[in-house]
């Protein structure tokens, strides 16, 4: 197995099963193509990234992750828990096939670069622990260098808590953290709002960009 690891926390796209609090305000049919376009555009960024492991829920969702799978990644279901135990397992079991930096991230932010997790790859060489921390106060990014379950034990998941007192616990065992770059989830309708502009702006300097470079080619 390689040394470095991606693991990304995904599940299908089932109406009224993602997108949950986005749903309550444009409809769990929308909800799901909100996702579905997130997970996308998060593709986007981590093209030519290997290995990569999509571990996806609920457990019977392999039918439906497989169109997802790139070149160089496997998929493997979460299985049952709350978050904390199943980050636990999927770094476990990352740990126990040989992988010595491995990285989790998750889908809610879809603005996640390939850059961002070469960087925390490189972090772990020198550090225990890398956060990718979220202004929600939960961290989009999560990465170690050894087996560390404690950390994702007594940990008040989905609260603006998440981040803070996983560097506590950290911090108490003695572990060296670097911390990522601040992002955003996308969660509610003014984040979902957001994340389009974002989009078609860069839609738009993309197509800008490509006119320029016609325009500046010359003919033959």
């Amino acid at each position: 197995m390689s040394e470095t690891l991606l693991m990304v926390f995904l599940k299908a796209a089932r109406p009224g099963e993602v997108k949950t609090r986005l749903a309550r305000d444009i409809g769990p049919e929308a909800a799901c193509w909100a996702y579905s376009s997130m997970v996308r555009h998060l593709w986007r960024h981590l093209e030519g990234l290997a290995p990569v492991e999509l571990r996806y829920a609920p457990d019977d969702a392999e039918a439906e992750i497989r169109p997802w799978m790139r070149p160089g990644w496997a998929c493997r279901p979460q299985g049952p828990g709350d978050l904390g135990q199943r980050l636990e397992r999927a770094f476990e079991e990352a740990f126990s096939r040989g992988a010595r930096r491995v990285v989790a991230i998750g889908t809610d932010c879809p603005e996640v670069t390939r850059r961002d997790v070469e960087s925390a790859w490189a972090a772990l060489e020198r550090h225990d622990l890398v956060t990718g921390p979220a202004t929600d106060g939960g961290y989009w990014l999560i990465g170690l260098s050894q087996n560390r379950p404690e950390l994702f034990h007594g940990i008040d998941w989905s609260t603006d808590r998440v981040h803070a007192q996983t560097l506590r616990t950290a911090e108490a065992g003695g572990l060296t953290c670097h911390r990522l770059r601040m992002l955003a989830d996308v969660d509610t309708l003014q984040d979902w709002k957001g994340f389009l502009h974002l989009t078609a702006a860069m839609g738009m300097a993309q197509a800008g960009a490509a006119a320029h470079g016609r325009a500046a080619s010359p003919s033959l």
